[in-house]
């Protein structure tokens, strides 16, 4: 059963799975958006940039992190009425091809509102290296049903 907003408490924390990064969702996500970035898609031009070789898209590594949320056991789930937003997205360090990344989920804060439908639930994601470094965080915004 999914969690209505009285069931979040703040400072909770939900670690998800951890899932590789390949070639394969690179390729697909440049696919997708047109973004043939060389940083991304270019062995020998990544070779002689900052990083030393590829680097996963930022974007990609943002979307995949709410898929492991979504992954998380149903009984884990809001009761979600709409994804509200995104608050300071940042990219911290890169994700090389080959890295595994986990979600860190943290409930930040509630807010009530006026509405009897449902309240904002924010949660601050950590999205983690193979070896717990922070690679992406921000602050997902969720509309939450409330109990009737």
């Amino acid at each position: 059963m999914p969690r209505c907003f009285e069931d979040y408490r703040e400072s909770e924390v939900v670690l998800s799975q951890g899932r590789t990064i390949t070639e394969t969702d690179v390729v697909s996500f440049a696919s997708l958006t047109a973004d043939w970035n060389e940083i991304h898609t270019n062995e020998e031009f990544a070779r002689t940039g900052f990083y030393g070789r590829r680097i996963a898209h930022g974007a990609l590594i943002f979307s995949i992190s709410m898929g492991l949320f979504a992954l998380n056991d149903r009984s884990q789930q809001p009761d979600l009425i709409a994804f509200y937003g995104v608050d300071r997205l940042r990219f911290i360090k890169p994700v090389f091809l080959g890295d595994t990344i986990r979600l860190k989920q943290t409930v930040q804060s509630l807010e009530a509102r006026e509405e009897k439908a449902g309240g904002i639930v924010n949660l601050a994601h950590d999205v983690l290296n193979q070896t717990d470094v922070v690679v992406v965080s921000y602050t997902a915004k969720l509309l939450v049903r409330r109990r009737s």
